[in-house]
């Protein structure tokens, strides 16, 4: 038997390299000789950068970038191959990278994302996948526009700085400057987020009270946006709010696909592609997955969604190792998944189970792969009685 390992990480407790680790020791454990074979794997948002680049024996290299309000931080992205390259935007302007009482979104800026886009270009690669998860900014993009040679200018002629409190004040854009080696490159941007630039369900409006604007920000980030867009229209003919997923990463979607053409693209899928998934399910018996917690969220571009319909395709069961279950859970059944544990065996706080995590994942580990044996006796006994 063939086993194919493939789960997210469980937040605060477990690497997705770890579950596979303890996965590869019950295995063995219920079923001795045994082969498998463990994917690290994530769906575009943290941690992405780190499973792809195992999972292609890549390398991660750092480089310093400006930060979300312009000091200098320590970002990475990784080298797949000699042309193929991927970093995730958070590690230059992540919102984890502020403190929150510096949180505003007037203030961020994306500059530092355009900056490490601009180091890899120099290195030489032309297929580069950003994840633009997480984000500390709501600059429309502007900002890593500004760092790859677009020139945002006021209705004086003035030179803005590409950060939020700056879209209302933009009235042209001029591409003439723009790096001359973006446009030789095939750009992927990794997001789930089909939220428009503007308006009730856009980028300000949606995400920007958790990056730090009060309610009088938001109207005037919301106010600004709407600007911008009008801009756009204006210039390139081109609607932002027509573009799903223009308003992620606080409007970076919008710049990526109008300024760069960049293809914007589920994460999980990308992830999914980049890491050559559907290779490693050639000759498979069974795949395992699972994630921290699962609810009516994980059907919807997360890790076993995407996992459990790559696997499905090729008619392989998909098994599920879960930390807890949320509400309407069941919906991941429709994705290929054909069952789900999970790993907590007795009722306990979260804070005993993330303590406890380690053990509890073996154990619950070990109950499946036994559920599993006996689930191929009965198959076994079957197709004797029918002979």
């Amino acid at each position: 038997m063939k086993i194919l390992f493939a789960s997210d990480s469980f937040k605060g407790s477990l690497t997705s390299g770890q579950t596979i680790s303890l996965l590869n020791k019950a295995a063995k454990e219920v079923f001795g000789d045994v082969e498998t074979t463990g994917l690290p794997i994530a769906d575009g948002g943290e941690g992405t950068v780190q499973a792809v680049v195992q999972a292609r024996n890549g390398e991660i290299r750092e480089i310093q970038v400006s930060g979300p309000l312009g000091l200098p931080v320590m970002a990475f992205y990784g080298k797949l191959s000699e042309t193929d390259a991927i970093l995730e935007m958070a590690s230059a302007s992540g919102l984890p990278l502020l403190k929150p009482e510096e949180r505003n979104p007037l203030y961020t800026s994306t500059y530092g994302t355009g900056e490490l886009v601009k180091a890899v270009l120099k290195e030489g690669f032309t297929n580069i996948a950003i994840a633009i998860g997480g984000s500390a900014t709501n600059d429309g993009g502007m900002g890593f526009a500004a760092a790859l040679g677009v020139r945002f200018y006021d209705n004086k002629g003035r030179l803005l700085e590409g950060k939020g409190e700056n879209l209302e004040k933009v009235d042209h854009i001029d591409i003439s400057e723009l790096n001359p080696q973006i446009q030789k490159v095939n750009l992927t941007v990794m997001t789930d987020v089909r939220n428009p630039l503007s308006g009730e369900n856009g980028a300000t409006l949606t995400f920007g009270e958790q990056k730090g604007a009060t309610p009088a920000i938001l109207q005037q980030l919301e106010n600004g946006m709407e600007n911008y867009r009008k801009v756009i229209i204006r210039q390139f003919g081109i609607d932002p709010n027509d573009i799903p997923g223009s308003g992620a990463a606080g409007g970076l979607g919008a710049a990526l696909t109008i300024f760069f053409h960049a293809q914007l693209k589920s994460g999980i899928e990308t992830v999914l592609d980049l890491i050559r998934f559907d290779e490693y399910l050639q000759g498979c018996d069974l795949v395992i997955s699972g994630e921290g917690r699962t609810d009516w969220q994980s059907s919807f571009g997360k890790v076993m969604q995407g996992v459990g319909d790559r696997a499905a395709a090729y008619g392989i069961p998909v098994v599920a190792l879960c930390g807890s279950l949320g509400k309407n859970y069941e919906s991941i059944y429709e994705h290929g998944v054909d069952s789900i544990l999970t790993t907590v065996d007795a009722p306990m706080s979260l804070e005993k189970a993330l303590e406890q995590a380690e053990l509890l994942y073996y154990q619950g580990a070990v109950r499946m792969f036994r559920m599993v044996r006996a689930g191929i006796k009965i198959g076994s006994r079957q197709a004797i009685e029918k002979i």
